[in-house]
């Protein structure tokens, strides 16, 4: 799972034991080399159904880390690009590692349930931030991205099927959340990363009660599954220019 320019077993295990902004200010340097770091090919896949959609002026990275989100929304605004996370480590690997030409480059450091902006930006994409919410601050988190959207403005990300229950994947991360569960009610201060915490149902409801219109994409670079399903959708929930 982890390439050899990744974090020993040791490291992983001082991270997890600490806050989550800690546990990521150490892992920042090599976060990049780690499966936590959303896929190149989905990425791509993103900013290629990005382009197809016209450009914009202003994006946002949600919860950027290392800055991979940056490079798409380079690809698809004119004016600027923002990247927003509340790891400083992780913030100063974006800042050396990103190059991004075109549009102006600004990294902020804030939280994202509290975004230190008003409705500044065309575009919000985020990409594997959503296991650091627990279901009960999603509410407060949409309502953060539709007011920093200007009106007809969108907030997108890629979601990935989920594994079968038969497969290994599903009860590796089936036993990695429950790990992490037993940490946290033994341990402080907490570290909330889980992966099956983001229900895809909740998640379209709590757009829609955030005042967002929500519509799926399949990305078809990853074809469908077995049953016929997409492997791989992104949502595009839209800011009405009209409040709903």
């Amino acid at each position: 799972m982890f390439s050899p320019e990744g974090p020993s077993l040791r490291e992983l295990a001082v991270q997890a034991l600490s806050s989550v902004e800690r546990g990521y200010d150490l892992l920042a340097p090599k976060f990049d080399h780690t499966p936590f770091r959303t896929p190149d090919s989905v990425l791509t896949a993103v900013a290629s159904a990005l382009e197809r959609t016209g450009g914009c002026e202003d994006g946002l990275d949600l919860c950027c880390g290392t800055g991979a989100g940056a490079a798409v929304l380079a690809r698809v605004c004119r004016r600027s690009v923002t990247g927003v996370d509340f790891s400083a480590g992780m913030l100063d690997v974006a800042r050396v590692r990103t190059p991004v030409t075109g549009p102006r480059v600004a990294w902020v450091r804030a939280d994202a349930r509290a975004l230190p902006f008003g409705p500044a930006f065309d575009l919000v994409v985020s990409f594997g931030a959503f296991g650091h919410f627990l279901p009960g601050e999603l509410p407060g988190l949409f309502a953060q991205v539709h007011s920093v959207l200007r009106p007809g403005g969108r907030f997108v990300f890629p979601v990935l099927a989920p594994p079968r229950p038969s497969s290994r994947a599903f009860w590796m991360l089936l036993g990695f959340d429950a790990v992490m569960r037993l940490r946290n009610a033994v341990w402080r201060p907490r570290f909330v990363m889980y992966y099956r915490a983001f229900r895809f149902g909740d998640v379209l409801r709590e757009l829609e009660r955030a005042g967002f219109r929500v519509d799926l994409q399949v990305l078809p670079e990853f074809g469908p599954r077995r049953d016929g399903s997409p492997r791989v959708r992104m949502v595009v929930a839209r800011r009405p220019v009209q409040p709903v």
